[in-house]
Order: C-alpha cells, then sequence, then structure tokens
C-alpha cells in the first residue's frame, strides 16, 4: 500500500489552488507563495492551514470579491482544499510596507523570509520587512479582536468547542506561547510553534501540563475531552492571565497606544471577574 506523503498533497493542493487565481487574475497575478508551516517547516496534517500569498500587479475595487468567489469555490472541492487560507495584496504595497488587501504584517514578514515560490516570478526581495513594533502592535490588536471577546471569554470559562475541536483547542493554546516567545526574540522574526513550546516549557512554570498537551494533538495525538477538560480548567485562563501580563509591560515599553493597553487590562480584569463570580456560584451552590 503506497503512502501518502502529508505535505506533498497539501503542497499540490497549494499548486492547484495558485493556478486558480492566476486565471481568476487574468494578467495581474505576478507571483504565488506557499507561507507557513508548509514554507518553515513544523506542518502538522491534523490542525494546519494551507498558507497561500497572492501578490498582484496592483488592487481593484472588485477583488476582495474575486478573492471570496475563488476561495469559496476551492475549498468546495472539499478535503485538504477547505483548509485553504489566502493571503493576498500588490507588489508596491508589499515593497513600500503596507497593506492593500489581506496581507498581516507577521503574514509580510513570512513571505520575506520564508515564502516557497510556486509560481510566476520571484519577488520575495522586494518585500520591505515589517519593524519589531508593528509585529508587536499588530498581534495584539489581533489578539483584542479574536480572542477578547465575550463568546471566547465564556468558551474559556465553560469549554465546549475545545474539547472537540482539535485546531480551535491548538489555537487557544499555543496562542498565547508562540506570541511570548516572538516577544523575546531579536532576529525580527515569528516563532514556529515548536520553537515556541520548547522555549516556554523550558522557561515558564504555568500551565506547562496544558501546552505539551496541545503540542502533542498538534502532532495528531486524539483530542480526549476527558483529558483535556482538567488541564483546561487548571490551566488556561493562568496562562493567558500570564500573557496578557507580559503583554501590557511590552506594549508600555514600546509606548503603544493607551486604548491597546486598556483593552488588555480589561481583558485580564473580566478573565479573572469571571472565575471569582464562577467560584463564588459553585460555592453557594453546595451550601
Amino acid at each position: 500500500m503506497t503512502m501518502i506523503d502529508p505535505v506533498a498533497a497539501a503542497r499540490a493542493v497549494a499548486g492547484e489552488c495558485a493556478r486558480d487565481f492566476r486565471d481568476a487574475f487574468t494578467g495581474r497575478l505576478v507571483a504565488a507563495y506557499l507561507l507557513g508551516s508548509l514554507a518553515y517547516g513544523g506542518y502538522a496534517p491534523a490542525v494546519s492551514d494551507i498558507d497561500l500569498a497572492v501578490v498582484l500587479t496592483d488592487t481593484h475595487d472588485g477583488d476582495p470579491g474575486t478573492v471570496e468567489t475563488t476561495s469559496e469555490t476551492v475549498r468546495g472541492r472539499g478535503g485538504l482544499h477547505r483548509k485553504m487560507s489566502v493571503f493576498w495584496g500588490s507588489l508596491p504595497a508589499l515593497r513600500d510596507g503596507h497593506d492593500d488587501g489581506r496581507f498581516p504584517a507577521l503574514d509580510r514578514l513570512e513571505l520575506a523570509d520564508h515564502g516557497v515560490l510556486l509560481l510566476g516570478a520571484d519577488v520575495a526581495p522586494q518585500v520591505a520587512r515589517p519593524a519589531t513594533e508593528e509585529l508587536l502592535l499588530e498581534s495584539a490588536r489581533f489578539a483584542v479582536d479574536v480572542l477578547a471577546t465575550d463568546e471566547v471569554t465564556a468558551e474559556f470559562h465553560h469549554p465546549r468547542r475545545l474539547l472537540a475541536d482539535p485546531v480551535w483547542f491548538t489555537k487557544a493554546v499555543l496562542f498565547p506561547v508562540r506570541f511570548l516567545r516572538t516577544g523575546t526574540m531579536t532576529t525580527g522574526r515569528a516563532a514556529t510553534n515548536e520553537e515556541a513550546v520548547a522555549w516556554y516549557l523550558a522557561t515558564s512554570t504555568v500551565a506547562p501540563s496544558l501546552v505539551r498537551l496541545a503540542a502533542r494533538v498538534r502532532a495528531g495525538h486524539p483530542l480526549d475531552p476527558a483529558q483535556v477538560a482538567p488541564l483546561l480548567a487548571a490551566g488556561l485562563i493562568p496562562l493567558y492571565r500570564h500573557y496578557i501580563d507580559e503583554q501590557i509591560d511590552r506594549l508600555r515599553r514600546a509606548d503603544a497606544p493607551a486604548d491597546l493597553v486598556t483593552a488588555f487590562s480589561h481583558w485580564g480584569q473580566r478573565l479573572v471577574s469571571d472565575s471569582h463570580a464562577e467560584s463564588r456560584s459553585s460555592a453557594a451552590e453546595r451550601h
């Protein structure tokens, strides 16, 4: 029986998707690249996305719709195609260091450092590398926008999806770990999940068992609710409190906008206050 190489299979899908975008942007596609773990290593078939970068000659008003329509067509094929995530923008914007499509700073950095050319001309050397402060501020705003919501806070206190969805579980646990490690690096790049986990387990005493399990699930270990639930209950909020405290300190040192620092402070207070309210409720029920 022939074994299928998951990395080769994912890269083949990425190449197919790149050709779809070349056809969708007739005459305007400069290059298409692999990003993420398929480019720099550490691809985990159970949870990793297939990250594709599309570089255009310029951007038009209808481009977001073209990207969305093409992406929906690709994902509709099922299988690995559902894992595709597309970053896109124009070459002039990438040269100037700004985003005129969907190309966050971290992904622009990955393109410059690790992008694997799938088709077109190699323009990665022309991409401006984001400054460390831009990476810090953008990752902080991402955390506030995506993770500091009422819905996610409720999920952290009463896990349901975290117990059933290995992708969400690994991302929720490893996001703070990866960005904590990235914040300590002086090389101007983002930490990979593997090096972030190794660093964290060697340096931190906050929720190590939870982080270790998330790394195993990312590598393909089954997500067992009975095993996960007590580790989440004991470690997830402390892990995020640790991340938030460290991030507030870094934001203040970087003279970040006051509203961003305040958003992190409020996020940490909500996590703790909700935990205390839950503890009081449980105590009242026992009596």
